[in-house]
């Protein structure tokens, strides 16, 4: 009798794990699926305020970097940590439409401090295809690696100014409904391969999703996507 149950209690689990086991990676993706998503309804809504990122300067703009909901996680010290997504323009000069998300993380630097420690949303401007490949390729400093800036603010300015000019990624940031150019200067950016890997299933690189579109992009991206691509449908800073 021992046996019997002994026996039955370790089928029942073996059916369990089994069904479980697929289970995981879908789990995972949807995690991944959420994220590109929340990214979207982040960009919708800040291309919906009054005083949003200047036309002038996302039309100059190469890829978008978008973390919402940015964590403090080090009390007295500032440092953060949050996940997103970056998308490029097509083409090689970086004319065409917008593109297939890739995953990207935003590790330390002091701004937790500057915004009170509560989740913050940000979205970067990546102003030239230096930046996009340096990022898309390693773990790159901002305000060391790539030269880094508070992004100028309301529909009237202009992208002509001097630190536009000369900084590689213009940055913002949204907190308590309040939406703001902000340095990110000390932070690190990088892409998140292990997330791109649950969000695609398989192995690929950044570089390849973002810069050459070799996949496809998620249903989950379309709102991000459709919301760039409307706002910005062709780059004006190239010939």
């Amino acid at each position: 009798m021992k046996k019997t149950v002994l026996t039955f209690g370790l089928a029942a689990v073996l059916v369990i794990g089994l069904a479980i086991a697929p289970v995981r990676p879908a789990a995972a993706q949807d995690k991944e699926q959420d994220r590109v998503q929340n990214a979207g309804h982040v960009m919708k809504e800040i291309m919906d305020v009054p005083d949003d990122i200047p036309q002038s300067v996302i039309d100059k703009a190469d890829c978008v970097v978008v973390l919402p909901s940015v964590l403090k996680f080090a009390i007295g010290i500032g440092g953060s940590y949050g996940r997103g997504v970056m998308t490029c323009r097509g083409g090689e000069n970086f004319q065409g439409h917008w593109g297939p998300p890739t995953m990207m993380a935003l590790e330390g630097g002091s701004f937790g401090l500057q915004l009170g420690g509560q989740a913050t949303d940000f979205v970067l401007l990546l102003m030239n295809q230096r930046a996009a490949s340096s990022i898309l390729t390693s773990k790159v400093k901002l305000g060391g690696d790539a030269s880094a800036a508070a992004g100028p603010v309301g529909r009237n300015a202009s992208a002509e100014s001097d630190v536009t000019l000369r900084a590689q990624i213009l940055s913002y940031s949204r907190a308590r409904g309040l939406f703001a150019g902000i340095s990110l200067a000390g932070s690190t950016l990088r892409p998140d391969n292990d997330a791109n890997k649950r969000l695609y299933g398989k192995d690929i690189s950044a570089k390849d999703i973002a810069l050459h579109h070799a996949v496809p992009a998620p249903p989950s991206a379309k709102l991000l996507l459709d919301t760039l691509n409307a706002k910005s449908p062709r780059n004006k800073s190239k010939p």
